[in-house]
């Protein structure tokens, strides 16, 4: 099952415990999954999902779920099972602009290529408008770095678009690479260019993308020494966006303590990361401009004593705030994998992130084998002021 929260508009933050509602109704698993709101008409909802292959009987796909209704009813579906999508592996991204387009990207079963993916109907359907490949030796557009050993492997794509652009980023068998293209109405998408290697990003991954207020972009990424620790937030920004600048030097914004593959009792066998997201201010109100990061924090090193932060920065990037913690939990158990968003419309930022507070070992809600700290929910908090406080969270 793939469940979905529903709850009032972040203008209006609710502290009672809003209603879960499984939206795909399988008795199978779903996982990573993406969500997107059409801002043309915020009854449209769009998920999808990676599924298990193996145990649906299926050799390729995802599942998709659409509602125009803001998540009352749901049509769904598997998509990418050697449909005119292709062989859809998994790790989905998606991304509505302000025309109401639907871009989504993902991961295929073999081929070492970045589809995206375009939807002018709210998710309805699907067409693959480019396949990201690696560029060749000289592009004649934005740096080309140093392309030997690029598109061995792709992994992790993530999609956002606003401002006129659409952006993708994704790990390219070491560093990560960048690519745009540009946006004039719905369905009306240019040629994405040949694509960048990100300054300074070598073995940084587990990215995530923005658009600012005046076009700029700025991809995040965790760098990591070890599957277990030593992760490294940083930063790069193109100050032009589908301008002739390109990424420039990487910038430090946290240490997280969190590995590539770092596990926990409550994810024994997947590991976590510290997951960083993204999220730009475009309001034109009292923090237009200002971009939030989200990630998780190991207090110490293999401690399972993880928690969700969020820093800012008010100068595209060059500095950044100190971390505000979001969970107000006093126990040490895992908070981890956590994804933020910022209404457009009034400048308020939510936080969800899977939450091992209530799991003590000792029965009731919160714990289903009597072991501490390997039982997760999903819990949530709010912020109407810029990030500097938190409400109380809400599960």
């Amino acid at each position: 099952m793939v469940m979905i929260v529903l709850s009032g508009r972040a203008a209006s933050p609710k502290s009672s415990t809003p209603q879960n509602v499984d939206v795909s109704q399988r008795h199978l698993n779903e996982s990573e999954e993406a969500i997107a709101v059409n801002p043309t008409n915020r009854n449209n909802i769009v998920i999808v999902t990676n599924i298990g292959h193996r145990e649906a009987g299926l050799t390729a796909g995802m599942f998709e779920g659409v509602s125009f209704d803001g998540g009352a009813t749901w049509t769904t579906r598997i998509i990418g099972n050697n449909d005119n999508l292709g062989d859809a592996c998994c790790d989905p991204s998606l991304s509505f602009d302000e025309y109401g387009n639907l871009f989504m990207t993902y991961l295929y079963q073999v081929e070492n290529v970045v589809p995206i993916a375009l939807s002018t109907d709210g998710g309805l359907t699907f067409s693959v408008i480019a396949n990201i490949a690696a560029p060749p030796k000289t592009t004649g557009k934005k740096a080309p770095g140093d392309n030997r050993g690029l598109f061995r492997y792709v992994d992790q794509p993530t999609i956002t678009a606003a401002k006129g652009e659409v952006w993708v980023v994704f790990n390219a068998a070491g560093p990560m690479f960048a690519t745009g293209a540009p946006v004039s109405g719905l369905g009306q998408v240019g040629a994405f260019f040949a694509g960048e290697v990100v300054p300074g990003s070598n073995n940084c991954t587990y990215g995530d993308v923005a658009i600012g207020p005046a076009g700029q972009v700025m991809q995040a990424c965790n760098l990591t020494t070890t599957g277990q620790g030593g992760g490294k937030i940083f930063v790069n920004v193109d100050p032009d966006g589908l301008g002739p600048m390109g990424f420039g030097d990487r910038v430090f914004v946290a240490e997280t303590h969190v590995g590539g593959f770092d596990f926990i009792p409550p994810q024994p066998d997947r590991s976590v990361d510290a997951e960083v997201g993204l999220a730009w201010d475009r309001t034109g109100g009292a923090h237009n401009g200002r971009v939030y990061a989200v990630y998780t924090k190991e207090q110490k090193n293999e401690s399972d004593d993880m928690d969700i932060y969020v820093r800012y920065s008010d100068d595209d990037g060059a500095t950044w705030s100190e971390g505000v913690r979001v969970n107000d939990d006093n126990t040490k158990n895992s908070q981890f994998l956590p994804k933020i968003s910022l209404d457009q419309t009034t400048g308020n930022i939510a936080v969800v992130w899977y939450d091992s507070r209530n799991d003590l070992g000792t029965g009731g809600a919160g714990d289903t084998d009597g072991i501490p700290n390997d039982d997760a929910q999903v819990w949530g908090a709010f912020s109407t002021n810029g990030g500097t406080s938190f409400t109380p969270n809400i599960q």
